[in-house]
């Protein structure tokens, strides 16, 4: 039976940063869009309000990620309710700041994982069986400098975001020959966004004008690279790429900056 309902696009991490102008993006482009975040109704119902007042389609969904069973209901609602899901995009951070391996509690590092690693498993669990019986799908994951370094102080972001990069490596192996197009986005640079101003503060106009032009990422210009992935044909399908500023140095330098989480 065809299912003749709009292509849904899961947002799972839909702040105001790359997650909602993802949403947005792939709104424009005729997804509905399913915007979940952990906390802030208002400013939930202020991105489905913007994708709607542009002509798209979108549902709000508070969600913690971290509770068990809550992405497999989500998801399960989805596609009974709204429509089938083609794309996904996992977008939760999983920074809890730098601490010594000393002041770092189990149930801390345990987090970090959870959110990290745990959820876009839990994701895939509950999503890919349906996109494997329509033949068709997509999985985009943000990810961080932390998935390919460690520095000290990141025992826990470093951990999860590093299972992260090799667990989408696994499901590419396993769900790459069924249709199912996973693709791990490193982000190697700063994204303007509410939580990084609001983790500088009054440093911030200090620190975009230290940047200077194009010395941060922005996140509408980076949601077209996320809607490319999405679009590729499957003979040419990228499965991993790191994005950073033109002015930064790259992720693999010898003098690494401290870890942000930019998100």
């Amino acid at each position: 039976m065809t299912d003749n309902r709009k292509p849904v696009f899961l947002v799972i991490g839909a702040g105001g940063g790359i997650g909602g102008h993802c949403a947005m993006r792939f709104a424009a482009g005729g997804y509905h869009a399913v915007c979940a975040r952990r906390s802030d109704a208002d400013g939930l119902g202020e991105l489905v309000g913007r994708i709607e007042a542009a002509g798209g389609t979108a549902t709000g969904s508070l969600l913690n990620a971290a509770e068990d069973g809550s992405i497999e209901e989500l998801v399960e609602r989805i596609e009974r309710d709204i429509g089938p899901i083609h794309a996904a995009l996992y977008n939760l951070g999983a920074q809890i700041g730098n601490r010594t391996l000393e002041n770092t509690p189990h149930r801390i590092f345990e987090l970090g994982w959870r959110l990290g690693t745990f959820g876009l498993f839990r994701l895939a669990h509950a999503m890919f069986p349906a996109m494997v019986a329509r033949g068709t799908g997509t999985m985009l994951v943000t990810s961080a400098t932390a998935a390919v370094r460690g520095n000290a102080g990141q025992h826990s972001h470093a951990a999860a975001m590093g299972g992260r990069r090799m667990l989408c490596q696994t499901l590419n192996a396993e769900f790459a020959p069924q249709g199912i197009h996973v693709a791990h986005v490193v982000i190697d640079g700063p994204v303007d966004s509410p939580p990084l101003r609001k983790l500088l503060g009054d440093r911030w106009e200090g620190f975009a004008a230290a940047k200077g032009t194009g010395g941060i990422i922005d996140p509408a210009v980076l949601a077209e690279t996320y809607w490319h992935l999405a679009s590729q044909p499957k003979n040419c399908w990228t499965h991993e790429l790191d994005v950073r500023p033109h002015s930064d140095v790259p992720w693999w330098n010898d003098n690494p900056a401290p870890e942000i989480d930019a998100r």
